[in-house]
């Protein structure tokens, strides 16, 4: 038997599309801009067995934004199980990324993340689901709404785009959006017999947010009353008003039996503000995963709101080698640093660990209260939570 483990060339493509597809239950025009310079794949005897590829993308990183690889069609066809490979491809490709210092963070959506936690991926975000009807969308402390709202036309986008760079600005998680990811997660065309609707939220002539979402006929099983289902595909707001707004908007629909929201962020503030949370039937799920491949490029990379020099261990780490051992972060508002140091640590830790703390999904604290760290320096974990916070929780509204 023989494995290489290498790109697709572009007279495969076809092979991958169908093994990713048939491994993820897709169809291959799910992955529609996929280059085989963007896949590492694992041949069997020069078969296409596993299916791995990355976008390029920028992520925003409390503030600042960071390349990140963010893989994407991982997938083996049957056959070809149990045996490996997906194994083999992650440690090539975290070495290429270590090698070439641009993208020292890789992040994924998890089909299941016992699959990539298995490789030093840390959950790093926890996303909501609502469905609630609009007759439960009553606030606790009712307030008149200041501005109105329009329809967007098509040739608006840049207003969509000024909006949404505006609230992922200081945000955790966000992506850099192209205009292909645009048309393909939240401007795709609507399902069958539904309907794609864009409005903008203005206060005195100025676009302070906006959502974008489908209105889809269900079948009610003859239920009494409205049988339309909204979804929600995008919702974006820059002032606390704005938000108010938005649902409140909903609340006005009669003829929607039930709205949808999912990859909710964690921190969202619709429970805390309504008169009846429960009925929001929230429910949670893990959100994106998130794996530190180069701790030198990595943390430096991120931006800090306090400074403080934090001096730690990273234990076990056998994928990426590069990162174990001590290191000293001075982390600062301005330009952070990281060097190897001979110094005792503050924390010890192990990869997938540090990943949480960076994301800023839990804080040192926690960790530690759950037996993810241990503390080698009184004090410590303070420092360490006021220095990790972020200004929101990690969320990712796309799909990649």
């Amino acid at each position: 038997m023989e494995v290489e483990v290498r790109p697709a060339k572009e007279d495969e493509m076809e092979q991958f599309l169908h093994v990713a597809s048939n491994a993820l239950v897709m169809k291959p025009s799910s992955f529609v801009g996929m280059r085989p310079e963007f896949t590492l794949c694992a041949f069997e005897n020069g078969k296409l067995a596993t299916s791995y590829a990355t976008w390029p993308l920028t992520m925003r990183f409390n503030g600042d934004g960071v390349p990140v690889a963010a893989v994407t069609t991982v997938g083996t066809l049957p056959i070809y199980r149990r045996r490996g490979y997906l194994r083999k491809i992650t440690a090539t490709h975290f070495k290429l990324l270590h090698e070439e210092g641009e993208r020292p963070i890789a992040i994924l959506w998890a089909s299941w993340a016992t699959i990539y936690q298995r490789y030093g991926y840390a959950v790093v975000s926890i996303q909501h689901f609502y469905n609630v009807e609009p007759q439960y969308l009553a606030f606790a402390s009712p307030q008149s709404v200041a501005g109105s709202f329009r329809e967007l036309g098509d040739d608006e986008f840049p207003l969509l785009v000024d909006l949404y760079r505006k609230f992922r600005a200081e945000r955790t998680g966000y992506l850099h959006r192209g205009r292909e990811m645009w048309n393909a997660n939240v401007l795709a065309p609507p399902p069958v017999n539904g309907q794609l609707n864009k409005i903008v939220y203005e206060e005195s002539g100025e676009s302070l947010g906006y959502v974008i979402y489908t209105v889809e006929p269900t079948q009610d099983g003859g239920r009494p009353g409205p049988s339309n289902r909204l979804v929600i595909r995008d919702l974006i707001w820059l002032t606390a008003a704005a938000y108010r707004a938005i649902w409140s908007h909903f609340a006005n629909m009669d003829v929607i039996g039930n709205i949808i929201w999912g990859r909710v962020p964690s921190d969202d503030p619709l429970p805390y503000l309504l008169l009846e949370p429960r009925m929001l039937r929230v429910t949670s799920s893990d959100g994106i995963l998130g794996r530190i491949v180069d701790v030198e490029r990595a943390l430096p990379q991120r931006q800090y709101d306090e400074e403080g020099t934090l001096i730690f261990e990273i234990v076990d780490d056998d994928l990426c080698p590069w990162n174990c051992g001590r290191w000293r972060l001075e982390a600062s508002v301005d330009k952070s640093s990281i060097s190897l140091t001979a110094e005792e640590p503050q924390l010890v830790m192990p990869i997938s660990t540090l990943a949480m703390l960076l994301f800023g999904h839990i804080s040192a604290t926690e960790a530690a209260h759950m037996g993810r760290l241990d503390v080698r320096e009184d004090g410590a974990l303070s420092l360490w939570d006021r220095v990790m916070r972020t200004k929101y929780k990690t969320a990712c509204a796309d799909i990649f």
